[in-house]
């Protein structure tokens, strides 16, 4: 049965979810990918308030297509997160305690997670099209010019995602890994 947790995100609600944990966020989440991470912390280090409050925010990888008429967004499947790497510890060290994408992050952004208590959080590649009817209201909040990858405030309901890195920084891949091995050693007896 899946946790259902509500953005904002406190850090102490980050410290308490657990590396396989599955989850249901609602609430308000923000899209943004490299080119806007990159931006939001250049902001960060000319001590510019960035476009949106980072105190408990997630922010998830993606860059949605297009929306169909009457839809509030089109496919909205998570990108590669390790692009994100060099920005996410400025943007954890700001108030972010979740970040929503795909694949291992860097031993820098596991740090700052550990820190702070931030949380990772990963969605399931290949369902765009399924996790678009989670959102309810989307609308483009800064970096227009960047088309598809521009930041989005998604209001979201039960939005279906595993926690891979907890604030401890134990990681899914790694636990997943381990308990894999260990089954197949005890089969083999």
């Amino acid at each position: 049965m899946a946790l259902k947790i509500r953005t904002p995100l406190s850090r102490g609600e980050a410290r308490a979810l657990r590396c396989g944990d599955s989850v249901e966020i609602s609430g308000v989440i923000y899209t943004a990918r490299d080119a806007a991470h990159k931006r939001l912390c250049e902001l960060l280090e000319a001590g510019e308030p960035l476009p949106f409050d980072p105190a408990g925010a997630v922010i998830y990888f993606a860059g949605p297509a297009p929306a169909r008429p009457g839809q509030p967004i089109g496919p909205v499947g998570p990108t590669t997160s390790y692009r994100m790497d060099p920005y996410s510890p400025a943007l954890i060290r700001a108030g972010l305690t979740g970040m929503i994408g795909k694949g291992r992050r860097s031993p820098e952004v596991v740090a700052a997670m550990k820190e702070c208590g931030a949380v990772y959080f990963g969605a399931i590649g290949g369902c765009a099209a399924l996790l678009a009817k989670c959102v309810k209201k989307a609308e483009v909040v800064c970096y227009e010019d960047l088309g598809a990858e521009a930041v989005r405030r998604l209001e979201v309901e039960d939005f279906p995602v595993t926690v891979i890195i907890d604030a401890e920084g134990n990681d899914l891949y790694e636990k997943g890994r381990e308990a894999y091995l260990k089954a197949m050693e005890e089969e083999r007896g």
